[in-house]
């Protein structure tokens, strides 16, 4: 009796089990270069950090100002991923730049969004209420922007009363300082620099994502499509990594969480604050494992036709992202049969 088939087959079993990709093939790289965000862990740190990545290793090489930034960095070969807000994803890809989201990585839920807060005492109550106000997003042409454009979109302004509407790009930590100092007359606030603020009082939500969209993932980490066809061994391993780094921190207790970011950036000695931490609460991400769904995109695409930056059928939502490398995939199609 031939028992090799059986063994390999029982080889195969115990390691899905176990989580761990089977039969793995050679990395093509071993070192990824990346940009991180000062006081803050990224999904890849954090599967550095669990060992998932290994024998992959990251190579930091600085920290981004914003997520545009970051996926142009992919683009000029600088880094080798990075990631942003879906919008910037499909507008870089439709401008012919040859990048490709593997895996999302943030997004808003009930525990996790950005809002949009003016002082108490401000007049500011409506859509309507904004024009000729300034309001301060990190930066233009990314998630903030987008949302707050949807927002006033739905509140009934016209295109040329939206334009009254003055977009101040403001670091995302002196946000609260702008607005309680009178710089702008609405800033936005996100996770954890939103609770500390709103623990110093004085301000008031005006509106927030989930507001307009519900629970959703807002954006992706990107490869050249180059890495993918010539390194699809790393690329499997990187997002694999990623994937599971963002299903330990869904399943974990937000404290075990928030002790394990605490202590990467302690151990990372980047001269930073890691007080923010501690208002850790969620991932956001709504795909199991990060995994990309065509309504992720489409949702933008639609937005982007509608105010003219694309035009009808210029770019199809399932040409700018791949499952292909992620573990998940094969895992909620097994449970759906």
């Amino acid at each position: 009796m031939n028992i090799g088939p059986i063994v390999r087959f029982a080889a195969l079993a115990l390691t899905l089990i176990a989580g761990q990709p089977a039969f793995a093939q050679p990395l093509e790289k071993t070192t990824l270069r990346y940009q991180g965000w000062a006081g803050q862990v990224t999904f890849p740190e954090l599967a550095d950090d669990l060992g998932y990545l290994a024998p992959l290793k990251l190579d930091w090489v600085g920290n981004t100002t914003s997520g545009p930034q970051d996926i142009q960095t992919v683009v000029t070969g600088d880094i080798d991923f990075g990631g942003a807000f879906y919008g910037a994803i499909i507008k870089l890809i439709a401008a012919k730049a040859p990048i490709k989201a593997v895996i999302g990585y943030y997004g808003s839920d009930q525990n996790t969004w950005q809002g949009y807060y003016v002082k108490a005492d401000s007049p500011i109550r409506t859509a309507r209420d904004l024009i000729g106000k300034k309001v301060a997003v990190n930066t233009l042409g990314a998630h903030l922007e987008f949302t707050l454009r949807e927002y006033l979109t739905r509140g009934g302004l016209t295109p040329d009363e939206i334009k009254q509407v003055t977009l101040v790009a403001i670091p995302p930590v002196t946000g609260e300082q702008a607005l309680r100092q009178g710089q702008v007359d609405v800033t936005t606030l996100g996770d954890v620099l939103r609770d500390k603020a709103l623990e110093r009082g004085g301000i008031r939500r005006l509106f927030a994502d989930t507001d307009l969209f519900g629970t959703f993932t807002g954006g992706a980490y990107v490869l050249r499509d180059r890495f993918i066809k010539d390194d699809p061994n790393t690329a499997r391993k990187f997002v694999e990594g990623v994937a599971r780094a963002i299903e330990w921190a869904r399943t974990n207790p937000p404290d075990v969480v928030r002790a394990r970011f605490t202590s990467i950036i302690a151990k990372r000695k980047r001269n930073e604050d890691a007080s923010t931490i501690k208002y850790w609460k969620s991932t956001g991400v709504s795909g199991q494992g990060g995994l990309i769904a065509d309504q992720d995109l489409q949702r933008w695409i639609d937005w982007l036709v509608k105010d003219g930056w694309l035009k009808p059928g210029q770019v199809k939502a399932g040409d700018l992202f791949t499952n292909q490398f992620n573990p998940y995939l094969h895992a909620t199609t097994t449970a759906a049969k």
